[in-house]
């Protein structure tokens, strides 16, 4: 909560001390004109994230304080609006933008001032811990943020429901202040003030967010206490697991299911195709009747599986310039078949776009040419930052910890990674690392690594790695993303899925608050790494990547494992936590040629089906 003159300590994420609370002048005792210069800081202390302001020893007087413009050309006077002398004060200068980011001169002068004035600032230095405060992250209900020629920022508490002193930005910062934030809270723009960023639960960094998720040796009775603790109170979930990412999609889940009870059956009906590109529903609607929407699935058609796609028949695809011939008739094989390993390393390049399937083979050298340059290139940006450099570029630094924490355990067990000083490891830091560089605004986020490990364990190269790697990242980048866009869509369009083909089973585990099948996310998220052997990773993958028969496969993969799991579900009348338990004890129990024989025959027994239409 608020802890007025309280100092917390802990750990330091963010500081900037260029931050101002101008009084109200009309407060007994307090000097017109009086700015109370201050520090502001983000702490993490026990567990807990904090805003902490500390005011400096002495009170400035804005009338006797000069700056620089923004662009340090010329030097700007302040001074107060004769007319307004209770409001803010205004800059003789002002700049056309969002946020303008002053700089303070590195001696800032001041005139002399009377004697009187300056008993009056010394009797002021002792009260003014009372505009001191630390308050809570997840005690914050909003943050409006405002410009008059600079940022000011105020704070609005839950409970009680109280604002705290405004926070003028005159050095700037307040941008990096709301950037760090965001690091722990969701801060979303209000409908109804565009000024006004309402604060979700507070989150740690998106990063640390899959962490106890993605943990082989993280308990899933964390994450079962986590969500249910959510669905009561979506403002005190704030423990370890997935109560971190429930923040990000709830509302937006809870927004589609509140939709999908009203809705009428012909978007329904819309909402199907949209997963299942190409397939028509027929809607008839007769005047003076509800019409309620049921899909007859009919019988589900036998689906036979191939043998993986040899190395014989691969060459026979390729002309004699290298060029891909009927790309459409080796897709199906692949789909089919997936491939054997040794054509993996070549083929994969074409499923994830890295070498265009037009190509001939001298225009793919030329390409791998163009591109290990381009990779080393970027290596060399983050290999050549010095120690001093990084220790002044916290994102960096953050992303570096990150990596080597995330690469010491991922696929350890596998030979191409165990051991200790394992070149696969150094390769695996080494990439992920240059993608920071890439893709600088998202950097990396945990769960990236499980993408890359199979690519760079088939390629056995680190550039074709680094360059498969940014196409399959292409695909996956909504899911990473700090507002998780497309984990919410996905989970909307699974939970869609499931209740148009399977009612009853949804039902079931709606009434046990398990409707949002938040057990999926993991699967989703990383498409099924952990739940597969190594080897079934790359047969599923590179089946997904063929793009048959329908861009949203792995949701049909879902319902597939889904659908072979219900009937104990149901019999033993599995709650909540015997659910997520369950399905998280699937991991590395699933047959992959089973589960895409069963995806393949849900998608087209989806296609096939017919839509009965009943009047009440």
């Amino acid at each position: 909560g608020f802890n007025p003159g309280q100092s917390p300590g802990g750990r330091v994420i963010f500081e900037h001390e260029g931050v101002f609370i101008h009084p109200n002048t009309e407060e007994e005792g307090t000097e017109p004109d009086l700015l109370v210069s201050g520090s502001l800081r983000i702490l993490e202390k026990d567990a807990e994230v904090l805003v902490d302001f500390r005011p400096l020893e002495d009170p400035v007087d804005p009338s006797n304080m000069l700056c620089a413009g923004q662009d340090s050309s010329s030097v700007v006077e302040w001074a107060q609006c004769p007319k307004e002398k209770h409001q803010s004060h205004q800059l003789l200068e002002t700049q056309q933008s969002y946020e303008t980011e002053w700089d303070m001169l590195n001696a800032v002068s001041f005139r002399k001032r009377s004697i009187f004035t300056l008993r009056m600032g010394m009797e002021l230095n002792g009260d003014l811990s009372r505009w001191a405060f630390s308050v809570s992250v997840s005690d914050l209900r909003s943050i409006t943020v405002k410009d008059e020629g600079w940022t000011f920022v105020i704070l609005q508490q839950k409970e009680p429901s109280t604002s705290l002193p405004a926070l003028h930005f005159h050095q700037g910062g307040s941008r990096e202040f709301l950037d760090n934030l965001r690091r722990f809270a969701l801060l979303t723009e209000s409908p109804e003030d565009e000024t006004c960023l309402e604060v979700s639960t507070p989150n740690r960094a998106l990063s640390q967010s899959f962490e106890n998720l993605l943990d082989d040796n993280s308990s899933y009775w964390t994450f079962a206490f986590c969500l249910q603790k959510f669905r009561r109170d979506p403002y005190v979930a704030t423990f370890g697991g997935l109560s971190k990412v429930t923040n990000y999609i709830y509302d937006a889940l809870r927004g589609a299911e509140e939709q999908q009870q009203q809705r009428p059956p012909e978007e329904v009906a819309d909402l199907l195709g949209e997963v299942i590109p190409g397939l028509e529903i027929n809607q008839q609607e007769e005047p003076g009747f509800e019409v309620i929407t049921r899909i007859d699935l009919g019988m589900r058609p036998q689906v036979t599986r191939r043998e993986p796609l040899s190395a014989d028949r691969w060459s026979k695809h390729l002309d004699m310039e290298g060029r891909v011939q009927d790309v459409d008739q080796l897709k199906h094989e692949v789909f089919k078949g997936g491939l054997c390993h040794a054509v993996r390393k070549e083929l994969w390049k074409f499923l994830l776009g890295y070498f265009p399937w037009s190509s001939t083979s001298e225009e793919r050298r030329c390409l791998q040419r163009v591109k290990i340059d381009e990779y080393f290139r970027m290596k060399l940006q983050w290999k050549s930052v010095s120690e001093e450099q990084e220790r002044r570029n916290s994102r960096l630094r953050d992303f570096r910890s990150l990596i080597e924490k995330d690469v010491d355990r991922t696929d350890r067990t596998n030979w191409f990674y165990e051991g200790l000083n394992n070149p696969g490891l150094t390769l695996l830091h080494d990439i992920l690392m240059t993608y920071c560089m890439y893709d600088f605004d998202l950097g990396y986020v945990q769960g990236m690594s499980d993408l890359l490990s199979p690519i760079l364990y088939v390629m056995e190269n680190e550039v074709d790695a680094f360059w498969c790697f940014v196409s399959f990242m292409d695909q996956m980048h909504q899911n990473f993303e700090e507002q998780m866009q497309g984990m919410k869509t996905q989970l909307i369009q699974l939970s869609t899925l499931l209740r148009l083909l399977d009612l009853t089973f949804w039902n079931y585990l709606e009434s046990q608050e398990s409707g949002y099948l938040y057990f999926c996310f993991r699967w989703l998220l990383i498409r099924f790494k952990r739940e597969l052997s190594f080897q079934d990773v790359l047969r599923l993958w590179e089946v997904m990547w063929t793009g048959l028969p329908c861009q949203n496969f792995h949701l049909l993969i879902c319902c597939s494992i889904l659908d072979s799991e219900k009937q104990k579900i149901m019999e033993e009348n599995f709650g909540f936590n015997e659910i997520l338990k369950h399905i998280n004890e699937l991991s590395m129990k699933l047959n992959i040629e089973e589960i895409l024989q069963k995806a393949e025959g849900l998608f087209h027994q989806i296609r096939s089906c017919k839509v009965c239409v009943c009047a009440l």
